[in-house]
């Protein structure tokens, strides 16, 4: 990434790490000490640990798994709490403490870019506040006018101050690719947007903040500062390129798996589908509003969802997962490795054998631990393996879709639901921090070269 490649010591990096650990924690922790509070549930009674606790976790990581319903169950304090935790989670808790210090005119020290600058997945201080502001700017730009387009149809639903509040909310949630939703009634508590798949207002809208929100804040900048493609960083390049060819193919595979379907697509107008796979294509980038039924999927469709959500949005996003760009370097890697080639180029651009090690390490760890949460899941539960690796991959990746298995989990399971969406969101980020900032030092001994068999 041009601009940002600077060597920082290790210990500036487990710094900044450590910050962004427990920092996230706290907010959780507070969130869900909030949520508890029989002023935050409709009932008036207190909400029990453990559901509060998987919801802050949500809301914050920016998820949208939920184990009782954002709109049946949450007081107006409640759900409050909830978009707060979102707004927070989607820009980083650093971030909104920028907010609050370029308010008040305080400098910005030195360690605090640091932090904040690995929030966004940079691995340098400089211009850390002239792109906070563009970032302040831009979502609080992106959202209002999300929540202004939303808010002409649900205040001919809801009312005027109902219908404006519902467009507030849902904007802050799709941008932050939050995923929760206030639709839900006493017999449909979790209906997302399915009575709204046939409206293009909504879910034109609600696409368009996701996509912004999923893209990465760099990206913007970078975008705003070049205007043309061919002058943008090689981060950038890949981003748009990539997240490009996964909308493409989503939308092609869900169309061609849900043509027939009549419990998604089937029954729906052919305008209509091309809307609904759109949809399900882009909420699968990590942000958990659905307009068709998850749970009637095909068994394709299944798989190229846990794919995706996997997959996730782009690094210094709003959005969780392994990340566009590192499967961006894994695919271009197999390129090279199909060609004979023993470096691996993109745009003119040569990807440094750190970054290829990197996405490895990322793309290892998260296959790993989804696939071990299902089959843990899976024991405990004794339910389907497909449904397991289902939810499992939307925690990891931060996406917050469904089939209808959350809510019906049992304790042990909900809390390993709450560690890998803490550590889908955080986990790796740290992990990142920690691991590709430290000091590139080259080894003090070199051991003989070796070839081994692979395939």
């Amino acid at each position: 990434m041009t601009g940002v490649r600077k060597r920082v010591p290790k210990s500036r990096a487990m710094h900044a790490a450590m910050v962004i650990a427990v920092g996230f924690a706290l907010i959780i922790l507070a969130g869900a000490l909030l949520l508890m509070l029989p002023c935050a549930a409709k009932s008036g009674r207190a909400t029990p640990f453990i559901d509060a606790l998987f919801t802050a976790t949500s809301a914050t990581c920016v998820t949208g798994l939920v184990t009782v319903s954002t709109a049946v169950h949450w007081s107006l304090f409640g759900k409050c709490v909830i978009l707060l935790l979102i707004q927070i989670g989607g820009l980083g808790f650093m971030s909104v403490m920028t907010a609050a210090s370029l308010l008040l005119r305080r400098t910005i020290t030195l360690r605090e870019r640091m932090v904040i600058g690995a929030g966004f997945g940079l691995d340098s201080s400089g211009g850390i506040v002239r792109l906070m502001r563009r970032v302040l700017v831009g979502t609080f730009l992106f959202e209002g006018v999300g929540a202004g387009l939303l808010s002409i149809r649900f205040v001919q639903q809801f009312g005027p101050l109902r219908g404006v509040g519902m467009g507030v909310f849902h904007a802050i949630s799709a941008f932050c690719n939050g995923g929760f939703d206030l639709m839900g009634t006493p017999d449909d508590p979790f209906c997302s947007l399915v009575h709204y798949a046939e409206d293009p207002l909504v879910n034109l809208t609600i696409m368009a903040l996701i996509v912004l929100g999923g893209l990465g804040f760099f990206v913007w900048s970078d975008v705003w500062d070049h205007r043309r493609f061919r002058r943008l960083s090689l981060h950038s390049k890949l981003v748009l390129a990539m997240s490009g060819v996964l909308l493409g193919g989503g939308f092609v595979l869900t169309l061609l798996f849900e043509w027939s379907n009549p419990a998604t697509l089937g029954g729906m107008s052919v305008p209509h589908r091309l809307l609904a796979a759109v949809f399900q294509t882009v909420t699968l980038r990590t942000a958990g509003f659905n307009t068709i039924d998850q749970s009637a999927l095909t068994d394709p469709s299944q798989a190229v969802a846990c794919v995706l959500m996997l997959i996730g949005g782009s690094p210094g996003s709003t959005a969780g997962g392994l990340k566009t760009v590192t499967v961006a370097v894994l695919a271009l890697s197999a390129v090279s490795a199909l060609r004979g080639r023993t470096s691996v180029t993109a745009f003119g651009r040569t990807i440094e054998p750190r970054s290829i090690m990197n996405a490895v390490a990322l793309t290892v760890v998260g296959v790993t631990i989804i696939l071990g949460g299902a089959c843990t899941i899976s024991f405990i539960e004794n339910v389907p393996m497909n449904l397991c690796l289902f939810e499992t991959a939307s925690a990891f990746g931060t996406v917050g879709l469904t089939m209808s298995l959350t809510p019906a989990l049992s304790a042990v399971s909900h809390i390993m639901l709450i560690v890998m969406m803490y550590f889908g969101r955080v986990g790796v980020l740290t992990f990142g921090v920690a691991v590709f900032l430290r000091r590139r030092e080259p080894p003090k001994l070199t051991f003989p070269s070796g070839n081994v068999m692979i395939g």
